[in-house]
């Protein structure tokens, strides 16, 4: 396949996910030090391509490394108490300078129609104004932090207005008391009180790092926000996000996605792409995935069962499953097995064999197949395998929708081949990961 060919498969490709996304709110949260990098002018493109796809954004944007540089040119001593800033009557000019600068920075990158650009013809609106409301933080623990407040509401009747009209939302960390004064508010505050209010479909934080990581390094694809508690960021940075996306989730928002803002490309192939960039926090922390013990015998016994009686799964003994236990990954809430799947390898053909993915019934319809089958997809790759496979008698259609396409049985590995039960007749389906 030609390169110019190879590019044609990848767009096809994204045609589900573009589905997905139409019509749905996103709010994305930047940092100051994201407008500071060399690739912030191409996160804008990418900001007026989801425009054009149909997205609705409200853009959240911070500015404390350019409020920090403008007090420094005035010989004025940044003070933060708890990681938030003092802002005194001096400090407060230069706060509203930065904000009102980088606002109309981005307001500038995103009226741009050069031909020959990625922004030919996006002809977008930004719309910014009073949307937040803001409340002093008064004096705590005798420390009196000002001009420095919190969001007490958003106007999110106004917002709507604007995101229904085809409009970008931009937010600028400031807001405005029904008494007519201005404060200095966080970043994280707006982006998680506006991201809940609205009732955004996702909250994507832009960091300096690929994704989340833990204390060793390592990228961490996927958390539930009950397991956040328990980890180790690699540093404050980290941490920050991690709660933002945490205070978020816990306020409503089904998904965060923590992105970098210097890797090109990032948050495209965050939305775009099977695997994305970067970490995924989701909301349903009580639920949580985990490779199988001997422990679990008996839970999964009791959701296959059911199955097998049906003719739907091949019958598996307890002394069959106890054996083979290492290659089930189940998805449990407080102790309970709500659903399970396995995965077989076959090295030597460079596949593996999907089998007895199953949800309970009375959990059905939350989508834990399809949680679980990406995981095991993922595992899958890890292991070198370029492809997976199936047996299915009775749920083709499902399989079919997850990307799989109907092979003859000379496709299966010839262990599996000579194992192959004619009398249940199943079809094979096989994926290429």
């Amino acid at each position: 396949m030609t390169p110019s060919r190879e590019h044609i498969r990848w767009f096809r490709n994204t045609a589900p996910y573009i589905n997905a996304h139409r019509g749905k709110t996103f709010v994305l949260m930047l940092g100051g030090e994201a407008a500071q990098h060399a690739n912030f002018p191409t996160i804008i493109h990418d900001i007026a391509l989801l425009n054009s796809l149909g997205v609705r954004l409200v853009l959240v944007h911070g500015n404390r490394p350019q409020i920090g540089e403008r007090l420094r040119a005035a010989g004025i001593e940044s003070r933060f108490q708890d990681g938030m800033r003092i802002t005194d009557s001096a400090a407060m000019g230069h706060v509203t300078d930065a904000a009102g600068s980088l606002r109309a920075q981005i307001e500038a990158l995103l009226s741009m129609g050069l031909p020959n650009s990625p922004m030919q013809g996006a002809s977008i609106r930004v719309c910014s104004g009073n949307f937040v409301t803001a409340r002093p933080i008064g004096v705590v623990n005798g420390t009196d932090y000002q001009h420095t407040g919190r969001v007490r509401r958003v106007d999110v009747a106004g917002i709507r207005e604007q995101l229904a009209a085809g409009s970008i939302v931009l937010l600028s960390p400031l807001g405005y008391s029904p008494t007519g004064e201005i404060f200095n508010l966080t970043l994280e505050d707006i982006a998680v009180h506006c991201a809940s209010a609205i009732g955004a479909d996702k909250l994507l934080l832009f960091g300096a790092a690929q994704g989340l990581q833990d204390d060793s390094g390592q990228l961490l694809r996927q958390l539930a926000v009950g397991n956040m508690t328990q980890r180790a960021f690699a540093d404050e940075d980290q941490a920050r996000l991690a709660e933002t996306a945490r205070r978020a989730c816990l306020a409503g928002v089904e998904r965060c996605q923590v992105i970098s803002y210097r890797d090109d490309c990032a948050m495209l192939e965050e939305l775009f792409t099977h695997d994305g960039s970067g970490t995924l926090v989701a909301k349903d922390d009580y639920e949580q995935s985990r490779t199988a013990t001997i422990d679990d015998v008996g839970g999964i016994l009791e959701l296959i069962e059911p199955l097998e009686h049906q003719g739907v799964l091949l019958k598996r003994s307890r002394e069959l499953l106890e054996t083979e236990i290492r290659h089930f990954r189940l998805l449990e809430r407080d102790g309970r097995i709500l659903a399970c799947a396995a995965l077989y390898p076959f090295p030597e053909e460079g596949c593996g064999e999907l089998a007895c993915i199953v949800s309970h019934p009375e959990y059905r319809g939350g989508h834990r197949g399809q949680r679980l089958l990406r995981e095991l997809e993922q595992e899958a790759r890890k292991q070198g395998l370029d492809r997976v496979f199936v047996l299915t008698t009775q749920t083709a259609h499902w399989f079919i929708e997850q990307g799989f396409e109907e092979r003859s049985r000379d496709a299966l590995p010839g262990q599996k081949q000579q194992l192959y039960n004619l009398q249940r007749n199943s079809k094979v389906f096989f994926k290429a990961l």
